[in-house]
């Protein structure tokens, strides 16, 4: 593919975005082509890049952005609100799309509507490039290599972190919160849309709580297991019959009850116009943490792995997680599609599957932890 550029990135004059924009200044190989672009070149200004105008509400600009690159990267959110034109665009173009939703039904909707013109023109579209969904994603396609081939294999996740989020990314749940009739229609659409393997069963399963590893794990419906179910139907290599079930590791169980009570108040307020008014204007897009408050954050994900009569632990840790670390994903997940020499997919589909090994090396190289804490067999 001819194209001026290798990759654009489409909001970096947001908070994440332009700490994706520094990563790449910072870590694209000099022959890289590369660009910025957004509605205000003005903000744009500083990045000394090429800076190119795209507005998510013009389909043309979004329409000559995705005709002149490779890779559109863009951290323009809610995705549910301004993503649909520009997967779109991309599909149309034959043009490859990462982005960083957490929206389990913004990635359902581009899936119904536009996974099968992307086969067509060999489009890659990946979605949750960042801290959703790449340490769970590729985390759990770690833990698989290291169980026997062909067998049933179950996999728990337990996360546990610390951080604190962005404008950007309240705004994202609290828009995702008040959708619960689409999120459920969207994830129908889906159902009926996607093909399922006729030979083997891989899915994401809610778990339940209880203790394990020192702490209680406590069930979290996120975006994370939606896309591991999904890279498991696309790779063979999760066996005959794939379970995963994803937890929140939470150390007592006040907290628990603290949290969930906490995401019900929310996911209340969240349907009531007024009050989600008053929500999202207690942060606003572009707002964040400070570098000081980024610098003490981290993560780590623990997983547990059986099959086969072996059982596997694994983790998967970084520093900050919402931020520093997810540039640092979304980075170089756009520099592995340029660069690497990848296997042949197209369509909506996943890091996993997209990229696997060779992303899951860089981002060891950039200071992200895959390790083997432990095998046994039973």
């Amino acid at each position: 593919m001819s194209r001026k550029y290798d990759v654009v990135l489409l909001g970096a004059s947001g908070f994440t975005g332009a700490l994706t924009a520094e990563y790449l200044a910072k870590n694209a190989p000099a022959d890289l082509k590369w660009a910025v672009a957004g509605r205000n070149l003005a903000k744009l200004e500083g990045f000394g890049k090429d800076v190119l105008h795209a507005d998510v509400t013009d389909r043309q600009s979004l329409k000559d952005l995705a005709e002149s690159t490779r890779i559109v990267v863009t951290t323009v959110g809610p995705y549910v609100q301004y993503g649909e034109p520009l997967v779109a665009a991309c599909a149309d173009a034959g043009t490859d799309y990462l982005d960083l939703t957490g929206e389990s039904e913004f990635v359902d909707r581009m899936y119904v509507g536009y996974h099968e013109r992307a086969v067509e023109t060999g489009a890659r579209i990946i979605h949750a490039c960042g801290f959703d969904s790449i340490p769970y994603d590729l985390g759990v396609q770690f833990t698989v290599e290291q169980l026997p081939e062909r067998v049933p294999i179950q996999v728990d996740g337990l996360i546990r972190g610390g951080g604190r989020p962005s404008g950007g990314t309240f705004h994202t749940a609290i828009t995702a919160l008040s959708r619960p009739r689409q999120n459920l229609e969207a994830h129908r659409a889906r159902r009926r849309a996607e093909p399922r393997p006729d030979d083997r069963s891989a899915k994401a399963v809610p778990g339940k709580l209880h203790r394990t590893q020192g702490f209680w794990a406590v069930p979290l419906p996120t975006v994370d297991p939606q896309i591991v179910g999904y890279s498991a139907r696309l790779l063979d290599r999760y066996g005959p019959d794939f379970r995963y079930s994803h937890y929140a590791a939470v150390k007592r169980l006040p907290m628990v009850a603290g949290g969930i009570g906490g995401v019900a108040l929310l996911a209340a307020a969240a349907q009531i116009p007024l009050a989600r008014n008053a929500l999202l204007n207690r942060l606003k897009p572009g707002d964040g943490p400070s570098p000081e408050r980024r610098a003490k954050s981290w993560f780590n994900v623990r997983f547990i792995g059986r099959g086969g009569g072996k059982q596997v632990i694994t983790e998967v840790a970084g520093g900050d997680p919402g931020y520093g670390e997810t540039a640092k994903m979304l980075g170089e997940s756009a520099l592995c599609l340029a660069l690497d020499d990848l296997p042949k997919t197209a369509g909506q589909t996943t890091t996993a599957a997209a990229m696997g090994p060779a992303l899951r090396e860089r981002l060891v190289k950039a200071g992200m932890s895959f390790a083997t804490l432990s095998t046994d067999h039973y």
